[in-house]
């Protein structure tokens, strides 16, 4: 048996992809409507460097699940099943359960967004359907494949040698929770969301999200006895879902003598699999920009003007006439989608940062693409003196205020010091184009000390700055992250250092050796 033949009919193309840009370009067949990103995550996905074929590197991993536990009939359905799964981009096994690693916890990665229907329904029967079979074969892993677990060899027990007389004195062992078979990782949340035409950040979206995971959820724990059984949501604005869950919960919540293998939810992290289902976002995370990497508006920002009922040059118009047609969503409703699902899903992923500009440290750090400043932009200028010393300040900001361009200029020092501040500020404008949080600079150059120092005017922020770098990044942090810090004790740097340029100590009139001669008269020679 093989899962080759299930792609009979669908229609391919091949491209010339590479897994790293360092890495020479190899051939992968895919299906003709997925886009290049599934075929370099299909290349990373594949080892060597031959060719890549997707019906063939999915019959691997198929027929591999399918050879113990399902025998007989019920072969070729259950593997046609999954190769649905799969050419529907609506389910595939983690990067460890692709290859083969048994040694490792297996699971499936389920992409929300292509249970969706056209008319911006939820297909819940679908998802039911389809979340049990992975179950299910999760569990089959668990039975056929734990001897293959490191640490979990099949040992004899020791209690078997135990004499008769001495096991009524031993104490009865406590039962042992069943183990962990597998784990279902969601993802592609928002674009679910945005094909249901709720938005991320609102209460009709996370009480929609909520319903979804929770129904996973529970299909996950069917078979696992009535205290795994969690409760479903209060409400449910997605139509049906709410009677297809209580009707999932009154199947399986019922008591059993032998319960199943445990099956976790969670939510997926970034990785070839999402790439290769074509997600948007990984995870409960917000889609954090409406392009595609080719430039193309995405999948859920077009469903998302359709259910406003605008039409893309209709939106187009908007935008140019200064409105804001999609706002992007914050890291605080990244924050409170978390908080909503946290508690219906077995392993939530790390709690996100509200203070970090989620926008820029993903575009910047994660993709490693440099996020540069459009030619028309916004900013401010501010003048000030250091200790009698002039400063120039100014900023260059992105549309939505985020700071992306600093410049130092000192007016009366020398060229050397004029020359490293512009260095300086040029440094630090690219670090922040590419994601670098402004925290990091001001937690590094506030409160550095070396002159010139003293007085600040000019600006309320400061009244003392120990250098110009002190003022510098302390009105920065003023402006765009909302602190003010306070001034660093009065100190006299210079005080202590000598002036090595003017030696004012002169002998006084008259020679030591007791000469009458005239003094000659010293000039002070200018450096420049």
């Amino acid at each position: 048996m093989t899962a080759r033949s299930h792609w009979n009919g669908v229609r391919m193309r091949t491209v010339e992809a590479a897994a790293d840009p360092d890495d020479a370009p190899r051939s992968v067949t895919l299906p003709a409507d997925w886009d290049d990103t599934a075929a370099e995550a299909l290349a990373r996905l594949t080892p060597g460097h031959g060719p890549a074929s997707l019906p063939d590197e999915a019959a691997h991993w198929i027929d591999d699940l399918c050879m113990d536990g399902t025998a007989g009939p019920a072969v070729r359905p259950v593997a046609r099943a999954l190769s649905c799964l799969l050419l529907m981009r609506q389910a595939a096994p983690t990067q460890d359960l692709w290859h083969g690693h048994h040694d490792r916890r297996p699971g499936f990665v389920v992409n929300l967004a292509a249970f969706v229907e056209a008319d911006n329904s939820f297909m819940a029967r679908d998802f039911v359907a389809a979340l049990r079979l992975l179950a299910r074969m999760l569990r089959m892993i668990a039975q056929y494949r734990q001897p293959l677990c490191n640490g979990e060899l099949p040992l004899p027990d020791p209690t078997q040698r135990t004499a008769s007389h001495l096991r009524a004195v031993l104490p009865a062992m406590p039962p042992q929770p069943p183990c962990v078979a597998g784990s279902l990782l969601l993802t592609n949340l928002d674009a679910c969301l945005a094909g249901l035409g709720f938005d991320y950040d609102s209460e009709s979206g996370r009480d929609a999200a909520c319903s979804i995971v929770a129904l996973a959820t529970l299909v996950a724990h069917a078979g696992e006895g009535a205290d795994a059984m969690p409760l479903p949501p209060v409400r449910s604005i997605l139509p049906g879902v709410s009677q297809i869950a209580r009707n999932v919960w009154q199947e399986a919540a019922v008591e059993i003598d032998q319960p199943a293998a445990r099956v976790e939810t969670g939510f997926s992290t970034s990785g070839p699999i999402d790439a290769l289902l074509g997600v948007e976002a990984c995870g409960l995370a917000p889609v954090f920009s409406p392009l595609r990497p080719d430039g193309r508006l995405a999948t859920s920002t077009l469903a998302r003007l359709a259910c406003r009922g605008l039409t893309l040059e209709a939106a187009f118009a908007a935008t140019l006439a200064g409105e804001s047609v999609l706002p992007l969503p914050s890291a605080a409703s990244h924050q409170a989608m978390h908080r909503a699902l946290s508690g219906f899903v077995d392993r939530a992923p790390p709690r996100p940062d509200a203070t970090r500009d989620v926008l820029a440290t993903r575009a910047g750090l994660e993709r490693g693409v440099r996020r540069p400043l459009p030619a028309r932009h916004g900013g401010f200028t501010q003048k000030a003196s250091v200790g009698g010393h002039r400063l120039f300040l100014r900023t260059g900001e992105y549309a939505d205020g985020a700071l992306g361009e600093i410049s130092l200029t000192p007016t009366r020092e020398s060229p050397m010091v004029r020359g490293l501040m512009d260095t300086l500020g040029q440094a630090v404008s690219i670090g922040l184009q590419y994601g670098v949080p402004l925290e990091s600079y001001v937690e590094a150059f506030a409160y550095t000390q070396f002159g010139p120092a003293g007085t600040v005017e000019g600006d309320p922020v400061a009244s003392y700055a120990t250098s110009m770098l002190d003022y510098a990044f302390r009105a920065l942090s003023d402006a765009y992250l909302g602190r003010r810090l306070p001034d660093a004790p009065h100190e006299e740097i210079m005080a202590d250092s000598p002036a090595p340029m003017l030696p004012l100590d002169l002998p006084g009139s008259g020679n030591d050796d007791g000469d009458d001669t005239p003094p000659r008269r010293r000039r002070l020679r200018l450096v420049g």
